[in-house]
């Protein structure tokens, strides 16, 4: 099996792009990830700096890799997401999200084509998809799939910024496709946009003020310089993305693994704040959003609600101030601040002595010190 035979079989099984580059050549990749790394902007993702030798290079995952096969799967979305964020009382759920775990789909699809090419080769092979420390996103661009734009994610005249990716490494020596060339041009739309300022330069990101790693990979408190801008994203954000004028050529996914759930479709905050741990888990079965737990979702939720200026919230603010999780205490009283600055500062003296907790204590001193400024909507 040749490498144009393995492309093939790689559309066959659904895969809607697949493209070939040398695994062993020196690149600048791994240079600018240790400088990432170096500046702390990996935030809490401590796996990152762990991992780091061997995210530098292929073959410091696998010394006799030789070549990358890179398969994509295009998951973009029926709707342009944008207009979500003006719906302030349904949750924005980011669009790889709203349904299966991609993961899954992708190491099927791929685990078929590594075992299919290995038993005609009889060469070794190894699969990754996004879980191991392999920079997938440099070798798409090597292998021609795309180029990573200024928001630092790929970006293909095809599909736009929706593609998922997956890389099987081999040690076979399969001819090497064209690489692609970044075609970003003088555009900063991905950048603009960004609610949080959190790219300081065009091709980098500052993971700590990213809303993806805060409502993701953050497990504590979010700062409270970050929670207007949140808005109604409560997990992962696709602002960036969505914005990328490429997108114009990107058709909706057939994958209907990747169509948004019914019920992630404009969900309800006040829905989605009541959830208890079974319904959680219930809900998000099979979901990526269920492993960053019940907790962390509903404290996302609770900012959500604090944006949403609508009064009608107020009870389910009053419910997440009694919750079990000091998580969702803190920010239900943050919430309440927002909806209803008089009743909070009325109660944050009293409510304070009592709080058990240091972190949700804090929010109701800030509260206090808020004096008498007000909100507006």
């Amino acid at each position: 099996m040749n490498g144009q035979d393995l492309k093939s079989l790689a559309l066959e099984l659904g895969f809607s792009t697949a493209r070939i580059c040398r695994a062993d050549e020196a690149w600048s990749a791994g240079e600018r990830l240790a400088e990432y790394v170096a500046d702390g902007h990996h935030g809490s993702m401590a796996w990152m700096e762990e991992t780091l030798e061997r995210r530098q290079h292929p073959t410091a995952m696998w010394a006799d890799a030789k070549s990358a096969v890179v398969v994509g799967l295009n998951y973009g979305p029926e709707q342009d997401p944008l207009p979500l964020l003006e719906r302030r009382s349904e949750g924005v759920v980011s669009v790889y999200a709203q349904n299966a775990d991609y993961h899954d789909l992708l190491k099927k699809r791929l685990k078929h084509l590594a075992r299919a090419f290995a038993e005609k080769t009889g060469k070794q092979v190894k699969v990754f998809v996004d879980t191991a420390p392999l920079m997938e996103k440099p070798l798409a661009e090597k292998a021609g799939v795309g180029w990573q734009g200024k928001h630092t994610n790929l970006v293909s005249r095809e599909f736009g910024s929706w593609l998922f990716l997956g890389v099987m490494l081999t040690e076979a020596e399969l001819e090497p496709d064209e690489a692609e060339r970044d075609t970003c041009g003088s555009c900063r739309a991905c950048l603009d946009i960004c609610p949080t300022r959190a790219f300081p330069s065009p091709y980098r990101i500052d993971a700590r003020r990213c809303i993806s790693y805060l409502t993701i990979e953050h497990k504590g408190v979010i700062a409270e310089e970050f929670r207007k801008p949140m808005g109604n994203r409560i997990y992962g954000c696709d602002d960036c993305l969505a914005v990328c004028p490429w997108n114009k050529f990107a058709q909706t996914s057939v994958e209907t693994a990747f169509h948004p759930r019914p019920e992630l479709k404009g969900p309800l905050l006040a829905e989605l704040a009541a959830l208890d741990d079974a319904a959680f888990r219930q809900v998000f079965t099979a979901s990526p959003v269920k492993r960053i737990g019940r907790d962390r979702f509903v404290r996302n939720v609770m900012i959500a609600v604090g944006n949403s200026g609508d009064p009608a919230l107020l009870a389910t603010v009053e419910a997440g101030l009694e919750d079990a999780s000091a998580l969702v205490r803190g920010m239900a009283v943050w919430a309440l601040a927002q909806l209803d600055p008089g009743r909070a500062r009325t109660r944050a003296e009293r409510d304070a002595e009592a709080e058990g907790d240091e972190a949700v204590r804090a929010e109701w001193r800030a509260v206090s010190r808020s004096g008498d400024q007000t909100v507006s909507y």
